[in-house]
């Protein structure tokens, strides 16, 4: 028995090019799909500062972090704040 779906439909070299090219365009294509909103990561994020402990060495800390950050009180003692924090 002859395949005869076969004999008529010889793919050449040609006819792959034109396929194969457009294959490699697809992920282009989706780029403009993307949502902005997840892309955007803010700035206080990548932002970090320099921060002095009390034993004289440094501390790198986000920005954002230091926004959120909740005063208690200013200008409290030290030993006050190893009070509040029961340590003595």
């Amino acid at each position: 028995m002859e395949n005869k779906s076969r004999e008529g439909k010889r793919i050449s070299r040609r006819g792959i090019l034109p396929l194969f090219g457009s294959a490699l365009l697809i992920p282009f294509l989706s780029i403009g799909n993307t949502n902005n909103n997840e892309i955007i990561i803010a700035e206080d994020d990548l932002n970090y500062e320099t921060l002095l402990k009390p034993d004289g060495s440094t501390v790198k800390v986000k920005v954002s972090t230091l926004k959120k950050a909740k005063v208690i009180k200013k200008r409290m003692s030290n030993k006050f704040l190893l009070n509040w924090l029961n340590k003595k």
